[in-house]
């Protein structure tokens, strides 16, 4: 969601002005005793119209907050929304709902974070269902919250928004979406409106048509008025902004519209901290293309299943110099991404961490840097923040102006939260008690709720993993960059493969606890070879499961979770022993879990979610953009000409809540299973295993 501090919010042409003052405050500026996380699941508000067979997006956040905030029943128990939010002395600690950039999203968080115990994980898909229907609670009866990445109509030409407002404003200046659309605080419209003053017109967001059986050729989005002349950048599309063979978006609304899963981590302390950013950092690409779920904008298939670069272009502000277009004059750098992006640094003092690693064409402020390194941060550390900051403050308020507070951390926020990379990295806030924070950021929002809480204790599993066996996926930032690109691939699951480390396991298993202590006085490293040796192209199969070349691996058919090895060296040596097998996230984390003192019953619950993933991973369930995209394909409706109408994506949102209640109760293999399976028969497997287990 990002700062949303209040006061009076500086047009561009003031902003620029300030950008330095803001850079050079925003630099100025305990141990914790174990891991702590928590998820973010953002929803869209629909509501169905069933007697004219349509849904819209309903812009009610507002009225949804007012209404939690007014529950007199959750207000004793601690309150639903940040403001009312307290200690609970019932036991329990209700969910917090938040707004976001759309009047038509919401965003829940669990009331407290969440440990990393085994057993505690068990809460956390429970949790989610009960945010829902809370949030389901304080809505109108033909409103519902789903959890799909974007609404597939979009900045259509008919009526997609309740209440509806016609296209254009002053902030936006769109073609296809009103400035009502977003949320009212002063922070996004001021975001929207200086993304677009600062680049010198509006965001240009082009995404491949899906060239179906009758899809016009060439494709030229017939959604686009080339005869408008309300604003002076309608002369965009003039000057070839929309792209023949592309679906063509001109609003920040069009990726900050989009509704995505974070987990963020609370580590120990700043070392734990910087090896989980460094470390989770070549997983993002892959948990992109195993998450996908986007597969329609603006009422057209597209040829992407992720929303990523849509996000990426919708607050791209780069000039025309900085995009390497115009010689540079009056900027200072030409920059390689926008600056939503993947992660472009390594911040760990890991000795494995090799200068080989890091993107060559970083670009850094120099100046600031050296601020930082004479106030006595490393090299690494003040080059990641360096980096950040060269780019400029897009929302600053006045009064922020007047003076530095040394105890205060907005200006830092201010920059830091206008960074949207697949990683952040948060030091503690200065009112709060609050430790080092990590966040993986590249995960789609799952249709169920069953599929959010699979994929967010898979992360934080890899993160006892990467801890517990010290593990490697250092791998150089640019093939991490190029894994990004790969992850849009429709069905990338499938047809694509990506760049991962060959051996993530230590040949060199020191003390990894000393590290930790912040201690690297451990044996030298073997020398190593050339970098380009330690990674290969994998399917995301052999990632998850293991290289199908070694079939005495633990591999993807494991029928009891409790067969699987008992170390991570053992699932090495099953590996290497099949002819140098990759040994498969999944097994490592088998291995991992076979190691704790788990009960029978939390090991095999786990263990429904590790083989959801498996068969994600291996294609046997599908991704949910495969399942929207046939679903389309499949509709009497749908003409194979790439248009998704209004009655198709009608029936299609009705399926996706159908496909979420029927998870909720447990009534998997019916509706949706070609993207969750046999849910409930996987559960009646684990019991099984209990039972037998206990016989």
């Amino acid at each position: 969601m990002g700062l949303l501090a209040l006061g009076t919010a500086l047009e561009w042409s003031e902003a620029r002005k300030a950008a330095n003052h803001v850079r050079d405050w925003g630099i100025e500026g305990k141990e914790r005793d174990a891991l702590l996380w928590g998820d973010e699941i953002e929803y869209l508000v629909v509501a169905f119209e069933h007697d004219r067979r349509r849904v819209r997006l309903s812009l009610c956040q507002a009225e949804i907050l007012k209404a939690l905030a007014k529950d007199e029943a959750l207000s004793k128990s601690g309150g639903c929304v940040a403001e009312l939010q307290k200690s609970s002395k019932l036991g329990q600690s209700l969910p917090t709902f938040h707004p976001e950039f759309g009047r038509f999203m919401l965003e829940a968080t669990p009331g407290k974070p969440w440990s990393i115990n085994p057993k505690d994980l068990l809460d956390v898909e429970p949790n989610m269902k009960w945010r829902r229907r809370i949030a389901k609670d304080h809505m109108a009866e033909n409103e519902y919250p789903i959890t799909l990445t974007t609404f597939p109509r979009l900045g259509t030409k008919d009526e997609y928004i309740k209440p509806y407002f016609p296209p254009s404003g002053p902030m936006l200046r769109s073609q296809f979406v009103p400035d009502e659309i977003a949320n009212p605080h002063i922070r996004f419209p001021t975001l929207a409106a200086n993304i677009r003053s600062r680049r010198g017109k509006k965001v240009e967001i082009n995404v491949p048509v899906f060239k179906d059986e009758k899809t016009p050729s060439p494709f030229k989005d017939p959604t686009v008025d080339y005869n408008l002349h309300r604003w002076p950048e309608d002369d965009d599309v003039r000057n070839g902004a929309a792209k023949d063979g592309y679906v063509y978006m001109d609003a920040m609304a069009f990726g900050m519209g989009s509704c995505c899963l974070q987990i963020t981590f609370q580590a120990k302390n700043i070392i734990e901290g910087r090896k989980l950013y460094d470390q989770l950092s070549p997983l993002g690409p892959i948990m992109l293309a195993l998450t996908a779920a986007t597969p329609i904008y603006k009422g057209f298939l597209v040829d992407t299943d992720v929303r990523w670069n849509q996000i990426s272009r919708a607050v791209d502000d780069r000039t025309p110099e900085e995009l390497g277009e115009k010689p540079l004059n009056d900027d200072r750098w030409r920059i390689p991404k926008s600056r939503y992006a993947s992660n472009s640094t390594y911040i760990s003092q890991d000795p494995r961490l090799r200068p080989e690693y890091m993107d060559p064409d970083l670009i850094v402020d120099e100046r600031l840097k050296q601020k930082l390194l004479d106030g006595g941060m490393d090299d690494l550390l003040a080059t990641h923040f360096a980096h950040l900051f060269i780019r400029d403050p897009l929302v600053i308020f006045a009064e922020d102006l007047n003076e530095l507070d040394p105890e205060g951390g907005n200006h830092f926020e201010n920059l830091q939260s206008t960074n949207w990379q697949h990683m952040r990295f948060k030091p503690p806030p200065p009112d709060a008690d609050i430790g080092w924070r990590v966040e993986f950021r590249s995960m789609e929002i799952q249709i169920t709720d069953f599929e959010n809480a699979a994929f967010s204790i898979f992360i934080v599993l890899i993160t006892r993993a990467i801890l517990s066996y010290d593990l490697n996926f250092y791998i150089p930032i640019p093939r991490t960059t190029e894994n990004m690109e790969t992850a849009h691939i429709r069905d990338a699951v499938t047809q694509a493969k990506f760049w991962f480390r060959k051996d993530p396991l230590p040949h060199h298993r020191s003390s990894h606890a000393s590290r930790l202590n912040g201690n690297h006085t451990a044996a030298p490293l073997p020398t190593p070879g050339p970098v380009e040796d330690e990674y290969r192209l994998m399917t995301i199969s052999e990632i998850f499961n293991g290289s199908p070349a070694n079939p005495a691996s633990p591999s993807t058919n494991n029928a009891n979770p409790l067969d699987a090895p008992s170390s991570a060296a053992a699932a090495a040596a099953a590996a290497a022993a099949g002819g140098g097998g990759f040994p498969g996230l999944i097994p490592l984390l088998d291995s991992y879990l076979n190691s704790l003192d788990l009960s029978i019953q939390t090991r095999c619950q786990l263990a429904r979610y590790l083989d959801f993933i498996r068969k994600r991973a291996d294609g046997t369930l599908w991704t949910a953009a495969k399942w929207i995209r046939e679903f389309v394909r499949k509709h009497p409706e749908y003409e194979h000409d790439s248009r998704v109408g209004e009655g198709v994506v009608y029936d299609l949102l009705k399926k996706v809540v159908e496909v979420e209640e029927a998870s909720a109760a447990a009534e998997g293999g019916v509706v949706g299973w070609e993207m969750l399976g046999g849910m409930a028969t996987a559960e009646a497997e684990a019991h099984s295993v209990i039972d037998a287990a206990g016989a």
